[in-house]
């Protein structure tokens, strides 16, 4: 039987799929934000199409773990019925933090895009600051290709100084 996943896409450049979530995902960023919530939004992609798309859910649960990028990796393995999100692609308002970096991993990802740089925004959002995306990747038993900076123009405001 055919992975329901696909393969990863092999092009370093995010594919019109991805933009499209990325900007779907600053939207609802913004929105989050107006709210005085939390604005990180991120979602799970495979080809081509959203599995799922959830904000940062840290405040109203209660629960420091609740980062945007775990929940939609949640969501998307209770979509497909499997916990290996093999051949997806992880698509972020924000670079992930480290403990979302590993979760990715742990999930199979490997391919990343993002909007916020770590080095664009308040250190607040990096528990380990000195350690670099190229770290995480270089570290890495596999590779995964990230795509950073993406539209992030159209976010920045939301995390330079922190108070989004």
């Amino acid at each position: 039987m055919p992975d329901p996943l696909g393969p990863p896409p092999s092009d370093p450049r995010p594919t019109e799929a991805e933009t499209a979530a990325l900007r779907d995902a600053i939207a609802q960023a913004r929105a989050v934000a107006e709210t005085g919530g939390m604005g990180i939004v991120a979602a799970v992609l495979s080809g081509g199409r959203v599995i799922a798309m959830r904000p940062n859910q840290v405040e109203e649960s209660g629960d420091p773990s609740r980062h945007a990028e775990i929940v939609a990796m949640a969501a998307a393995a209770q979509a497909l019925d499997r916990v290996d999100l093999s051949g997806a692609t992880l698509v972020t308002t924000l670079q992930p933090c480290e403990m979302c970096l590993a979760a990715m991993r742990w999930a199979g990802i490997s391919r990343l895009v993002f909007a916020a740089r770590q080095e664009a925004v308040h250190p607040k959002y990096f528990q380990f600051g000195g350690l670099t995306l190229a770290d995480f990747h270089a570290a890495a038993d596999r590779g995964f290709v990230h795509l950073g900076g993406i539209l992030e123009e159209e976010v920045i405001d939301l995390y330079a100084d922190g108070q989004e």
